[in-house]
């Protein structure tokens, strides 16, 4: 009997800074739990892909995976793409025990990363009250994806910012440059955009260019690597490890 390992599971991009951050963000898992096996793939774009490193881990004698996907709401990927992956998998691979986790939003540890992104932009809590955020996802086509980022922005609004209005890169509107302008418009004194994202790429740097042409006051980085994520990660990856009705504690 072997210990689990933990296979994050990203979605990939052309884009080099991409896979960097996300093997940035797996070592910063490693770090906070020594002896814990993790393992990464992506969907797309990149190498190695999810059925290469589960075909891997079998070989090399693992029976127990619990697969996390990289992605802050439950979408097309959470709920289509990875589970056809590992349902394959399953099959192909029966003595490979593997467990899907959750996606990683909403978590108050998202939260607290999108505060650390904004104060290390420079952001200060006497700011908040004549400041308003422009929450910037990635966007989805799946209502339950939106439901989550409108909230997300609801929650923010109680923080102490004077508003707090959710942006999408894709699938729908508005855009980033949108509500910087429409905040603008209402007389907010200060504008900064937080990109909800976990990774730079291609949607990242459309929110970066929609908040240089609205002329937004400050742009926060993307979630990256931060230790509120990694610990999100662990999190988890140990709730997929407790049998339903069971608790952590027990």
């Amino acid at each position: 009997m072997t210990h689990p390992t933990l296979l994050v599971i990203a979605h990939g991009s052309r884009d080099p800074r991409h896979a960097a951050t996300v093997h940035a963000l797996t070592e910063r898992v490693r770090a906070e739990r020594p002896g814990l096996r993790v393992e990464t793939a992506f969907l797309e774009f990149n190498a190695p892909s999810m059925p290469r490193v589960l075909e891997r881990l079998a070989a090399q004698g693992a029976d127990e995976v619990v697969a996390l996907p990289l992605l802050l709401t439950r979408a097309f990927h959470a709920k289509t793409d990875i589970p056809s992956v590992l349902r394959e998998a399953r099959a192909r691979l029966p003595r490979l025990h593997i467990r899907q986790a959750d996606v990683l939003g909403p978590s108050p540890l998202l939260n607290a990363t999108l505060g650390r992104r904004l104060r290390e932009a420079g952001v200060r809590p006497g700011d908040l009250p004549r400041t308003g955020l422009v929450l910037a996802s990635a966007g989805s086509s799946d209502p339950e994806a939106i439901a989550v980022i409108a909230e997300i922005a609801r929650e923010l609004r109680h923080t102490g910012w004077c508003a707090v209005r959710p942006a999408f890169a894709s699938a729908l509107l508005p855009r980033t440059e949108d509500v910087v302008r429409e905040l603008r418009a209402e007389g907010v004194e200060r504008v900064a955009v937080a990109p909800y994202v976990i990774a730079p790429g291609r949607l990242p740097d459309r929110i970066a260019a929609g908040a240089e042409a609205a002329g937004a006051d400050v742009l926060a980085d993307v979630l990256g690597p931060a230790p509120e994520l990694a610990r999100l990660l662990l999190n988890r990856f140990d709730e997929a490890r407790v049998p339903v009705g069971a608790s952590l504690s027990a």
